[in-house]
């Protein structure tokens, strides 16, 4: 599990080997992380995860520390550990888990779900309806009956309505899916969260509590409105970096990218290279490990925020996440 306030600690495998400045199947080929000396994975899921205090005192030769070992409210669990405080097969936890109520508490890390510990205990399954829609959302068989780019809108006059607003109550007045729902809100929340910080130099939590959200329902809108103000921050950079790349030749237009959150702790951002002599289709930024190339301009940042390792077409440019940009074009110019 991850220990309550430790999220931002958390790191992948691929976090890890960039650390080195090695690539992950490096990595996995020297057996590092096997060693009895290296700290534990947080879970037991494939996409091992791991606390990075415990992977730098490792690398650093230092004493691995131990982490905290009370139980908390706020500790994340993953799908193994909610199911077995639950005492249920993980089957069943696979289905308590697309209950809105549970799926609007959903954190992503490492592109490993969690929940919040009090949520998965203290989680009651609602009776079952004998309706036609399953009991609320939108009907079986159908699609959202509010247009996607009409939906940030809705649930903002829903928000302004009502700011204990749950995920089942939009998907019950607007007739969208439970995760639609939940995804439209957490975002909505967390743009209104950043700009209280913006405006008042608060932090998440108190901007939540400013706007009457409460602190129960917004975990994951707190931790995306922080990413959404390193997002803000970042837009200066990445306009001068889509200007640098029109001036070369590679993009028709000097727009900047919009910042995306795949998961709710992190920036990327894509720019599209649309002229012909472009030396690749499309790069790539994230916060964590600053610029590659995509192999393709459709569905460029990947399955969540993962950081593909060098090779087949990918190249990682520059040093650190936020080179000058003509240092930037100088690398891509190296691999004409």
């Amino acid at each position: 599990m991850i220990r309550a306030g430790r999220q931002h600690l958390v790191r992948t495998l691929a976090d890890i080997a960039a650390q080195q400045g090695i690539a992950v199947q490096t990595l996995l080929n020297s057996g590092q992380h096997q060693a009895e000396e290296f700290p534990p994975p947080l879970g037991a899921g494939r996409t091992r995860l791991y606390d990075g205090e415990q992977v730098d005192a490792y690398l650093a030769g230092r004493p691995v520390p131990a982490l905290p070992d009370a139980d908390d409210d706020q500790d994340l669990l993953d799908r193994q550990e909610a199911a077995a405080l639950r005492g249920e097969p993980l089957s069943v936890w696979d289905r308590r888990r697309k209950d809105p109520a549970v799926h609007e508490h959903l954190v992503l890390v490492g592109g490993v779900e969690h929940w919040p510990r009090r949520v998965v205990r203290d989680y009651t399954p609602a009776p079952r309806r004998r309706t036609g829609n399953g009991g609320g959302g939108r009907p079986t068989g159908t699609g959202d009956q509010v247009p996607r780019d009409q939906l940030p809108g809705r649930v903002a006059q829903l928000l302004d309505e009502d700011p204990v607003l749950t995920a089942a109550r939009v998907a019950d007045r607007l007739g969208v899916h439970p995760n639609t729902a939940a995804a439209a809100l957490v975002q909505c929340r967390a743009e209104r969260i950043a700009d209280v910080m913006e405006q008042r130099g608060v932090t998440a939590a108190e901007a939540a509590a400013a706007l009457g959200y409460p602190a129960g329902q917004t975990r994951r809108a707190t931790v995306r409105a922080q990413a959404v103000l390193r997002g803000r921050q970042a837009l200066p950079y990445l306009a001068a970096v889509a200007q640098a790349l029109h001036a070369r030749g590679w993009r028709t237009t000097d727009t900047p990218p919009a910042v995306q959150h795949p998961e709710d702790d992190v920036c990327l951002a894509a720019l599209v290279l649309d002229a012909p002599d472009a030396p690749a289709p499309a790069l790539v930024w994230s916060e964590r490990h600053g610029w590659r190339t995509a192999t393709s301009r459709r569905h460029l940042l990947g399955r969540g925020a993962a950081w593909p390792p060098p090779g087949d077409g990918v190249r990682h440019l520059a040093t650190g996440t936020t080179p000058a940009p003509a240092d930037l074009v100088q690398a891509l110019d190296s691999t004409d």
